[in-house]
C-alpha cells in the first residue's frame, strides 16, 4: 500500500447542519477500522457512532477512501440533528504488524506501510498531547512538574513556594447570614451578625442553635474566614497607640525643651513612644492582613459589575460589591452578578405620595368603593360621586364609536344606552333636562307614549309637510296615514250631515249618514250590520293557490276566489279559516294530465266527487259554501277550454 501521509492534523471536528449525512475526512487512513467517530448532543452527551456496510440511522455510519492519498469521507444513515458536533480521529493500533525476514527477497511496500504507520502514529501522539495540559516552552517553574496525588474535596493549586503543585480547599458558595435549621454543605460561607464574622463550613450539617458560631453547638463544623471582629479591635488599638505615640513625643520634646535634667526621661518616653508605635504599626499591619483576606470576598464600590477580583484574579461565587450606579449590593452566583439587597427607595408607603405606573391592582378599595376589572362598587348602598372643580365636566370620551353612558335594570339584563351623536354631525350642544313638573319620562322617536299638555310647533305627522291649525280644526295635506282613535274630526256641522268632506279623515259617527265617500281599503274584515248595497259591481280578488308534495293548502279567508294551475297530481286539504255561510270558488287549469282529489270536507252533489278533466289546456270551476261543518258543492262547470 504506497499513500502518502500528508503533514495534518488526524482529528477533524464538525458542527452539523439539521440533516447532514456526509462528513469529510482530510487526512490518509489504511483501513476503514481506523477512524472512530463520536457524536456530541446539545447536552454534551457523547457517543461512538458505529461502522455499517449499509447504515440504517444517524448513529451509524459508512466509510470511502481508506488508504488513499487525501483522505476520504464517512455517510451516516440517517440526518444530523442540527448544531450536533461530529469529531473523527485516526485511530492506527500501536502495534508492528509486520516482522521482515532476515534473507531472500526485501519488502519495500511492506517497508512503506510501516513507514507510513509510524508517522501516523506519531501524528496521533501529537492530537493526545494537544488535548493535555502542559507548560509552555519557556517555562522556569513548570518543567519537570509532577502532578500530586488526588485528595477528595480539595481543589488543585500551587504550594506557596511556587514550585509545585497540590489540592487545597476552595473558598466556597457565599450563603448570606447565617440562620438556624439550615442545611449546609461543606464549603458553604455565612456571615455571623452578632461580629461581622465570616465563616466556612468544615462538614455538612443542618444548623441549630444561635449566634456567635464561635460558641455555637456547631462551632466545631465552622472554621474563621474573615475575623471582622479583630480586624476592628485591632484597627481600633492602633489607632489609639498612634495617637498615644504622637502625643507622648509631643510631651517629652516640650519636657526636653523647659529642662536638661529632664532629657532622660523624655527619651525614655521616646523610646516607651517608639515601641507603642512599632505594636501600633504590628496591629495595623494584622488589621491590614485581616482587611485583604475580606477584600478578596468584599470588592468594595464599584459603578459596574467586575470581571475579575482586586488582584485581578477570577471572581469566585459568593464575592460582593456595592454598585454605586444602582446603590446595590450585588453578589457573584460563580457565573453572574445578581443583586443581594432590595432598594427600598421605589417601595410603596402607607403615608407617603407615590405614583404608580404599569401596575395591576386586584380588587382594590379607594375610600369604600372597590373597582374590579369592570365595574366600581360601593358597599352599603353608598353612592358614587363624580365631582368637577369650578366649571369642569365629567366626560365621556369616544374612541372608535361615540362616547356611551348604559343605565341598566335592577337585574342588569337590559340597558339604556345615552350615546352622543356621531363625528360626522359636527354637533356640540348642550342638552338640557326638564326643571319643572315633577317626575318624568323621556319621549323617544321609538316608543309609545302619550303627550298631555304639550304644544307642537308647526308638528309633522307622517311626512315632510307641516300640520297646520286653528281653535276649530285640524286639517292635513294628502297623503296622511290615519286610524281610528288618532284623529277626531269635530262636528261636521248641520250643512254637512250626511256627507264626506274632501281630504278630511274622519271617525264617522253612528248617529249620521254619510255619502261621497270614495276608495276605502280596508286591511282587515268589514262587518255589515245591515245590508250592503253596491251601485256597481264588488269584486274578490282571485289570488293563487300552488301545491306542495301533491296538496294544496287553502286559507278560505285570505283567498276565497282562487286558482289554481296544475304542476302534479294534487290534493285539496281541509281548509283553513273557516267561517259558516261563506263561500269560496275555485278554478283549476290543468297545466298537464294531473288528477285531483279532495279533502273529505269538500261535500260534493250526491256524496260523490265528479270525473274531473284532467287534460291539459281544460279548465274545471267549483263553488263551495261553508255550514259550519262541511264545505257543500253548489255549483260546477267542467271541461271548459281556457281560451
Amino acid at each position: 500500500m504506497a499513500i502518502t501521509i500528508s503533514d495534518i492534523s488526524p482529528r477533524i471536528q464538525y458542527t452539523a447542519t439539521s440533516g447532514q449525512t456526509s462528513f469529510t475526512v482530510p487526512f490518509e487512513f489504511f483501513a476503514d477500522n481506523d477512524l472512530v467517530v463520536v457524536n456530541t448532543n446539545a447536552g454534551g452527551v457523547n457517543t461512538t457512532l458505529t461502522k455499517a456496510a449499509s447504515p440504517s440511522s444517524a448513529s451509524q455510519y459508512s466509510v470511502t477512501g481508506a488508504g488513499v492519498t487525501g483522505g476520504g469521507s464517512i455517510t451516516l444513515g440517517g440526518g444530523a440533528t442540527l448544531n450536533d458536533k461530529y469529531t473523527i480521529t485516526r485511530n492506527v493500533p500501536i502495534a508492528r504488524s509486520t516482522d521482515f525476514a532476515t534473507t531472500g527477497v526485501f519488502p519495500i511496500d511492506s517497508l512503506n506501510t510501516e513507514l507510513d504507520k509510524l508517522v501516523a502514529m506519531m501524528q496521533q501522539q501529537g492530537v493526545d498531547i494537544n488535548l493535555s495540559p502542559r507548560a509552555s516552552s519557556t517555562t522556569s517553574t513548570a518543567y519537570g512538574l509532577i502532578f500530586p496525588e488526588l485528595v477528595a474535596d480539595k481543589i488543585l493549586s500551587v504550594n506557596s513556594a511556587g514550585n509545585s503543585l497540590l489540592f487545597s480547599q476552595e473558598i466556597g458558595n457565599f450563603k448570606g447570614n447565617w440562620s438556624a435549621s439550615t442545611s449546609y454543605v461543606q464549603r458553604d460561607i455565612v456571615k455571623d451578625t452578632s461580629t461581622n464574622n465570616i465563616f466556612i463550613a468544615n462538614a455538612a450539617h443542618t444548623s441549630s442553635g444561635s449566634q456567635p458560631l464561635t460558641t455555637n453547638t456547631d462551632s466545631a463544623k465552622w472554621d474563621l474566614l474573615v475575623d471582622a471582629a479583630s480586624a476592628t479591635t485591632s484597627a481600633s488599638a492602633a489607632a489609639t497607640s498612634a495617637t498615644a505615640a504622637a502625643s507622648s513625643a509631643t510631651t517629652a520634646s516640650g519636657h526636653a525643651t523647659t529642662a536638661t535634667t529632664k532629657a532622660g526621661e523624655a527619651a525614655t518616653s521616646a523610646t516607651n513612644s517608639a515601641s507603642s508605635a512599632t505594636a501600633a504599626a504590628a496591629s495595623a499591619t494584622a488589621a491590614a492582613n485581616s482587611a485583604d483576606a475580606f477584600d478578596d470576598i468584599y470588592l468594595g464600590s464599584k459603578s459596574s459589575d467586575p470581571s475579575t477580583d482586586n488582584d485581578g484574579d477570577a471572581l469566585a461565587a459568593g464575592m460582593l460589591y456595592f454598585n454605586t450606579t444602582s446603590d446595590v449590593l450585588r453578589v457573584y452566583s460563580g457565573s453572574a452578578w445578581q443583586d443581594a439587597a432590595v432598594d427600598t427607595s421605589t417601595f410603596i408607603t402607607l403615608s407617603g405620595t407615590q405614583t404608580l405606573s404599569n401596575k395591576t391592582l386586584t380588587a382594590p378599595v379607594i375610600n369604600g368603593a372597590t373597582i374590579g376589572s369592570t365595574d366600581l362598587a360601593t358597599a352599603s348602598n353608598g353612592d358614587i360621586n363624580l365631582a368637577p372643580n369650578g366649571t369642569g365636566k365629567v366626560v365621556i370620551k369616544g374612541n372608535t364609536n361615540q362616547g356611551k353612558i348604559v343605565l341598566n335594570c335592577e337585574a342588569n339584563s337590559h340597558g339604556q344606552t345615552i350615546i352622543a351623536a356621531p363625528h360626522s354631525e359636527a354637533a356640540t350642544n348642550t342638552l338640557t333636562l326638564p326643571s319643572t313638573g315633577g317626575d318624568a319620562r323621556l319621549v323617544s322617536a321609538t316608543s309609545t307614549a302619550t303627550l298631555t299638555n304639550k304644544t307642537l310647533t308647526s308638528p309633522k305627522i307622517n311626512e315632510d309637510v307641516a300640520v297646520t291649525s286653528t281653535a276649530s280644526e285640524l286639517n292635513i295635506l294628502d297623503g296622511a296615514t290615519v286610524v281610528v282613535g288618532e284623529i277626531n274630526a269635530l262636528d261636521l256641522g248641520s250643512t254637512a250631515i250626511g256627507n264626506g268632506i274632501a281630504s278630511k279623515a274622519v271617525i264617522l259617527d253612528a248617529n249620521k249618514d254619510y255619502a261621497g265617500i270614495r276608495n276605502i281599503s280596508f286591511d282587515g274584515t268589514l262587518g255589515v250590520a245591515g245590508i250592503s248595497s253596491f251601485a256597481v259591481a264588488a269584486n274578490v280578488a282571485q289570488s293563487t293557490l300552488t301545491s306542495s308534495s301533491n296538496a294544496v293548502a287553502w286559507d278560505a279567508s285570505a283567498k276565497p276566489n282562487a286558482v289554481h294551475v296544475t304542476t302534479e297530481n294534487t290534493t285539496f286539504a281541509a281548509p283553513t279559516n273557516n267561517v259558516e255561510g261563506a263561500f269560496i270558488a275555485l278554478e283549476i287549469n290543468y297545466n298537464g294530465s294531473h288528477t285531483i282529489a279532495f279533502n273529505t270536507v269538500f261535500e260534493f252533489a250526491g256524496s260523490t266527487a265528479p270525473t274531473f278533466t284532467s287534460t291539459d289546456g281544460k279548465t274545471d270551476i267549483l263553488i263551495f259554501r261553508y255550514n259550519g261543518a262541511v264545505w257543500q258543492e253548489i255549483g260546477r262547470t267542467l271541461n271548459l277550454s281556457e281560451s
